[in-house]
């Protein structure tokens, strides 16, 4: 359990939030969320001890042990991959140096007996015996193949020193788990692991994340750091978001009467509890949200950006068709055989186990580059826009915002240009500001305004949510429902794909898988998985 009491965090004259009193309990897990600047990764370094509070005071009870996902990707650099996960429980890793030490001495003492006595019985209640089978699996778990194991961390590529740190912080079933952007780098099977194994997690976890369907997945409650504040609710992510733009909708209808408000809200809640989700910790969430006071629903300050794809035309019976489509990188053949073609109303998500494939062949259909072989061809009708995967290209400038966006505009006129800037929470002075010095959020916000502006009936998308805050991501999705046209998306959003996509296309060095139906039935169908073995085990 963890306990924050008058919490207080302060850099010079900006408060971030005050007077924060927490409990955090074992068996809940904990997603904390709010704007990007509010504080959510400082919260979690204030709770590991790393930052000092301004005032107030958070307590661990005696014994118990934290664990935290470290982010730096090089301090283990020395370490074998195992030894790093099993580091992760410092007592445990201590007992066994020490122990393995007094084993390695010549001159073998009678103290030296009596201490490695002591010893062994702490590693016995650790379960020392079983530390490196645990370690293994962990790391088998999360995509490290065993052949991996006994490399030192400094021979392993940036994305598998996620999934050891990942691996290091699970290790050992901590009292108290904190982890920041659990979700990156994984691919959406690894993550799924990751979601069983959270939801019936009977410790403490908090978490921060940007992935919507990992939160609703593993959360029973959600800490929102809003308004110099931060506060508990009971339920996950979807929750929160639906009451919170209830609340804001019954802030905007100032005469509608108190009695109809609290009617709405119940009835709200009801349904939404009947409807919890289907992991282990259902049940108890079921129980919370019907305990919840409806005082506690109210409206975010949140700023999501108004995101509108308005067609120019309805798109032709022809929409894009491929014929034996192959491409190698590097020596890498990333597919081959690749025939489809995309029917009117298709909402296609691409999958597949390297995602340089499905970057790859966005990038041949928009005519990026040349594939190794067969051909494709957009109707007549279409007018397609691509926000591609990288687009650093794109900001190598030094114009400001709303210059770069004329160079996309037939109407350069500045007004206009303003709505589309406003539209994606730009306003004011920020349309001078430079391109070259935005975030990355701000330059995805930038590109999503410049293929509002061209007015598409279809839309490629790779890795849209990248860069994006939640906010920027659920507008986004929003929008992806109700969009009437094609649609081909590739993403590690589970939740993009499950709410926008009726047909799943996935890319592999032996052709392709392709079914229309949603990417949860894909996911889960056991048929094919062992097409799926069968394809890349062809490669």
């Amino acid at each position: 359990m963890i306990t924050v009491s008058n919490l207080a965090i302060q850099f010079g004259k900006q408060v971030l939030f005050q007077d924060v009193n927490l409990k955090f309990t074992p068996g809940n897990c904990y997603g904390i969320i709010g704007a990007n600047g509010a504080g959510k990764s400082t919260f979690l370094r204030a709770i590991s001890g790393e930052i000092s509070p301004s005032k107030g005071t958070i307590i661990l009870p005696s014994g118990e042990r934290l664990s935290v996902l470290s982010q730096d990707h090089y301090a283990f650099d020395e370490l074998t991959t195992l030894d790093t996960v099993i580091e992760g429980h410092e007592l445990l890793f201590k007992v066994k140096q020490e122990k393995e030490a007094l084993y390695a001495k010549e001159n073998f003492t009678d103290a030296d007996g009596i201490r490695a006595s002591e010893l062994e019985e702490q590693f016995a209640e650790m379960e020392g015996w079983n530390a490196e089978s645990n370690a293994a699996m962990l790391l088998s778990n999360l995509g490290i193949k065993e052949s991996f194991h006994a490399l030192k961390m400094k021979d392993l590529s940036g994305k598998q020193k996620v999934r050891v740190l990942l691996a290091r912080a699970l290790f050992g079933n901590p009292d108290n788990l904190l982890l920041d952007e659990p979700t990156n780098d994984l691919d959406i099977e690894t993550i799924m692991w990751l979601e069983e194994y959270l939801s019936s997690y009977d410790n403490t976890v908090l978490v921060v994340s940007h992935d919507r369907h990992f939160l609703d997945a593993v959360c029973t409650h959600v800490v929102d750091i809003d308004y110099g504040k931060i506060e508990i609710f009971s339920g996950n992510y979807s929750f929160w978001y639906e009451s919170s733009q209830l609340a804001l909708r019954q802030q905007n209808q100032q005469n509608k009467k108190a009695e109809e408000k609290r009617a709405e809200l119940l009835d709200f809640i009801a349904r939404f509890s009947a409807n919890a989700s289907k992991s282990k910790q259902a049940t108890s969430r079921k129980k919370m949200l019907e305990k919840i006071n409806i005082e506690e629903i109210k409206p975010s300050s949140r700023r999501y950006p108004g995101i509108v794809f308005t067609p120019s035309r309805d798109p032709g019976n022809v929409i894009l068709e491929v014929h034996d489509l192959s491409k190698s990188i590097e020596g890498d053949l990333l597919f081959s055989d690749v025939s489809f073609m995309i029917e009117k109303n298709d909402k296609v998500a691409f999958f597949s186990h390297d995602p340089r494939a499905m970057t790859a062949l966005f990038e041949v259909i928009e005519g990026k580059t040349k594939p190794d072989s067969g051909n494709f061809s957009w109707g007549v009708t279409i007018t397609p826009a691509y926000l591609p995967l990288d687009n650093s290209a794109f900001f190598n400038t030094d114009l400001s915002i709303i210059d770069w966006l004329a160079q996309f505009s037939e109407d350069t006129n500045e007004v206009y240009l303003k709505s589309y800037l406003g539209k994606m929470l730009f306003s004011g002075e920020d349309a001078q500001k430079k391109v070259r010095v935005l975030s990355g959020g701000e330059k995805m916000r930038c590109m999503i305004a410049r293929m509002m502006l061209q007015n598409p009936n279809v839309l490629v998308l790779d890795s849209p949510t990248n860069h994006l805050d939640m906010e920027s991501i659920q507008a986004f999705n929003n929008t992806l429902k109700t969009f009437k046209s094609n649609l081909l998306l590739a993403s590690h959003d589970h939740q993009f794909l499950q709410t926008v996509c009726n047909r799943i296309i996935e890319v592999t060095p032996n052709g392709i898988i392709d079914r229309q139906m949603d990417f949860d039935e894909y996911i889960t169908n056991e048929d094919i998985k062992a097409l799926r073995e069968k394809k890349y085990r062809q490669s």
